[in-house]
């Protein structure tokens, strides 16, 4: 398993193999870059088919949150974790504590947070092992909240880029993934009058926002065909792919999972197609704001802060169009440069 020429390795200045025997810990702990501060980036527990597909995650979402937290405008570098473990396992206590004890031994170089498959709770039980860790319960919470509401408005701002209209009303919009952050982006999109058809995997899930919103459910695999505005990616990663591209009948993608492109290819296919993306990392970065105001914790501020995304999304298509580039490419773009004056 190669490290340093791995297609997803990115200059990443340290990536920790962690092994506790006692509690059957396996996890990465991916250091991408601390220029602007500590990597700070959330823990995902999955259950990956290999080590090396975890290595291939951990590497490209710390990455991500480099670029993130650069165009947030917040001081933190970026990082991220992985545990190679059944997320729905119930044994969590001492798994969580041997992983405190990993992170709190890179001394504050990374600073580690809730994900997929990890729970507030889960960060609360690292926390006795080490004091770096964020999105603590009774500080700033829950970032799904927050997540959801930058994801709202950066669909709103890729409905003004290409529509010129500031009203979701109407608006066909399908949402893949309607867990924490999906149902919370359900519910701001339903408030707007737009109308929803979702997937999930779980029903209790589809359930509550059939109910609740009016949902149209359809199957995981049909998502993509559906005759929408916006698709809306709130799952895993890499939805955007060869087999799903030309499937798609929306003219905007703008989600909030992580990795959405397959590969960087497929940023200029969407381009190809005349199809507005949102670059997946600064339109999720809705929850790392709100955990970078921890300390004293200020929702009001947060918010304010969560609610510049709209503006740097905006920036991002109008240069995109008049540099007739991908919207990816300027966002990384932008990003460099902040991290670059950092050095």
């Amino acid at each position: 398993m190669a490290v340093f020429n791995h297609v997803s390795f990115d200059e990443h200045e340290q990536v920790v193999f962690c092994h506790d025997k006692q509690s059957g810990l396996k996890a990465i702990i991916a250091v991408h870059n601390t220029n602007l501060g500590p990597a700070v980036g959330g823990c995902r527990m999955w259950n990956y088919q290999s080590d090396d597909e975890a290595l291939t995650d951990v590497l490209r979402l710390s990455r991500g949150m480099t670029y993130k937290n650069a165009l947030a405008g917040l001081t933190m570098g970026g990082g991220k974790a992985v545990i190679i473990a059944d997320p729905k396992t119930t044994d969590r206590e001492a798994l969580f504590l041997a992983f405190g004890r990993f992170v709190n031994s890179l001394g504050g170089k990374y600073y580690s947070a809730e994900d997929v498959g990890v729970s507030t709770s889960d960060i609360m039980i690292a926390s006795r092992e080490t004091e770096f860790v964020a999105g603590l319960e009774g500080k700033s919470g829950d970032p799904s909240p927050l997540t959801a509401l930058g994801t709202y408005l950066g669909i709103k701002a890729a409905v003004k880029h290409q529509r010129g209209v500031d009203s979701l009303k109407g608006i066909k919009v399908s949402v893949q993934g309607v867990g924490h952050v999906g149902y919370y982006l359900c519910k701001h999109l339903h408030d707007a009058g737009a109308e929803l058809i979702v997937t999930d995997i779980h029903q209790a899930s589809l359930d509550r926002v059939a109910t609740e919103f009016g949902a149209t459910v359809v199957a995981p695999q049909d998502i993509y065909t559906q005759d929408v505005d916006v698709y809306a990616p709130c799952a895993l990663g890499a939805t955007l792919n060869d087999t799903t591209l030309p499937l798609l009948k929306a003219t905007i993608v703008a989600g909030c999972a992580n990795n959405q492109l397959a590969e960087v290819r497929h940023g200029e296919k969407l381009k190809q197609m005349g199809i507005l993306y949102a670059p997946d990392y600064v339109i999720n970065a809705g929850g790392i704001i709100n955990v970078s105001f921890e300390k004293n914790y200020d929702a009001a501020a947060s918010t304010a802060k969560v609610e510049q995304i709209y503006n740097t999304l905006l920036t991002i298509f109008e240069r995109a169009d008049s540099e007739n580039r991908t919207t990816g490419s300027v966002a990384d773009e932008m990003a460099k440069a902040i991290i670059d004056a950092a050095r």
